[in-house]
C-alpha cells in the first residue's frame, strides 16, 4: 500500500506531497524514478520548452498559433476553426 511522501522539489527548495494516488498511478505506468520538482516548476519547465509559431488559417485567414512549424503543402487552423471541424466531424 501506497503513502503520502513528502519531497522537495530541486528545482526551487519548496517541498510538496507525492500522494498515494501519484504513487499508484506511477507504479501503474512502470515509472520507476519518484518526481524531482513541484508541480508549478514541472508545468514551468513544460512551457518554457514550447515553441510557437504564426501561420494563416486556411479557412478564415486569420492569425494562427501552432506548436508545431507549418508547412506550406498543409492546411493550418487558427483555434477556433479547428474547434468547429471538430464539432463537424462528430456530428
Amino acid at each position: 500500500m501506497f503513502e503520502d511522501k513528502t519531497l522537495i522539489c530541486r528545482n526551487c527548495g519548496a517541498e510538496f506531497v507525492f500522494t498515494a494516488g501519484e504513487q499508484e498511478f506511477y507504479a501503474e505506468k512502470g515509472f520507476e524514478n519518484e518526481p524531482k520538482m513541484c508541480k508549478d516548476c514541472r508545468r514551468k519547465k513544460k512551457e518554457e520548452g514550447k515553441q510557437f509559431y504564426t501561420a494563416v488559417c486556411a479557412a478564415c485567414g486569420g492569425e494562427a498559433k501552432v506548436p508545431f512549424k507549418p508547412h506550406d503543402d498543409r492546411p493550418v487552423y487558427c483555434s477556433d476553426c479547428f474547434a468547429k471541424m471538430k464539432k463537424e466531424e462528430e456530428a
